[in-house]
């Protein structure tokens, strides 16, 4: 009998071809993370003379869970988490490499539907047994980082139903490469144009940053013959960002701004070796800023950032990944 061992458990998905039609893993994901059951099982209640009650029950949902631990993002694989909650997209190519674009919808007009993601098949598992699901798509994420350290990446990821399987085989390790926070640059501007985003850096006072996002997408369930939901639709998504700078004059002018209810657009940039990039634009209002604090004598101030869609700037929220070499992304 095989024993489970922590050091042999694998995290393996595919990229579906239909929602929810079940495929064969094509890469690892390079971090960790266990798939949960989330199915619903009820004991009826009844009135048949028996004190303790009966082992009666039934199943009436289906529906499974991976929590993707936070783990320091790369750029061959952030893209996962953006395809299966944003938009599903295939690569460009420019100067030094690929690139992806990940935009959420605005108007009606161009209102996402589920195959507008990338849905993948997931496999979970470890050297005593495997489990997998279908029709994986992100919930919510979240992308968060201090200097000195890497930027961390975890995502919530909903699926159908869980059933036991086994490790697609002969799978290649993807080379990966982290980003860094300490890489990062931070550009605060006013809403002026569509192209003014990234205008402004805010130079020497970025400290840390943590980027919550509901992607708005749910699973509907239907009476059409299964108890697992029958497709996935998007609702209305939420982008929150927290920054912690020095406080300084720079910073005392976004509470300003804050207090004006001034609209402004963000960009985080983090670069890596030569082609590789990471960018995150947002456009939206300051909603918070927390009491002046202090790190190791130093002080400092944290605001909180709503993304909010800004007809000016023609923005919500985007992001873009750019990277040398080709991943398994389709």
């Amino acid at each position: 009998m095989a024993q489970g061992i922590k050091a042999f458990r694998r995290l393996q998905m595919g990229a579906e071809g239909t929602p929810g039609s079940a495929v064969a893993a094509t890469s690892y994901w390079r971090g960790t993370g266990t798939i949960q059951d989330n199915l619903t099982e009820v004991f009826p209640e009844e009135d048949i003379g028996i004190l303790p009650g009966t082992d009666r029950t039934y199943i009436p949902k289906h529906e499974a869970l991976l929590t993707l631990d936070p783990t320091v993002a790369t750029f061959e694989q952030i893209g996962y988490i953006f395809q299966m909650g944003i938009e599903g997209t295939t690569s460009t190519t420019d100067a030094n490499g690929y690139k992806w674009d990940y935009d959420f919808p605005i108007a009606s007009t161009d209102y996402m539907v589920s195959t507008d993601i990338r849905t993948y098949t997931w496999e979970g598992g470890d050297n005593a047994g495997v489990e997998e699901f279908a029709y994986g798509h992100v919930r919510s994420f979240t992308l968060s980082g201090n200097v000195g350290e890497g930027l961390m990446m975890s995502a919530e990821v909903v699926g159908r139903q869980v059933s036991t399987s086994e490790f697609t085989g002969d799978l290649i390790i993807p080379t990966v490469t982290e980003i860094l926070f300490s890489k990062g640059s931070l550009y605060i501007d006013d809403c002026a144009s569509s192209d003014s985003v990234g205008t402004s850096q805010v130079s020497n006072e970025f400290l840390s940053m943590d980027l919550s996002v509901n992607t708005g997408w749910i699973p509907v369930y239907t009476g059409d013959g299964q108890t697992y939901f029958s497709f996935i639709k998007q609702a209305m998504p939420e982008v929150i960002l927290q920054i912690t700078f020095e406080h300084n004059t720079n910073s005392i002018a976004e509470k300003a701004a804050f207090r004006a209810q001034t609209a402004r657009q963000i960009r985080v940039n983090f670069d890596g070796a030569t082609g590789n990039q990471l960018i995150l634009d947002m456009a939206g209002k300051w909603d918070n800023f927390e009491k002046i604090g202090e790190q190791d004598g130093n002080d400092i101030v944290t605001g909180t950032f709503r993304a909010r869609y800004n007809s000016i700037a023609a923005l919500f929220f985007e992001t873009e990944v750019h990277c040398v070499t080709l991943t398994a992304l389709p």
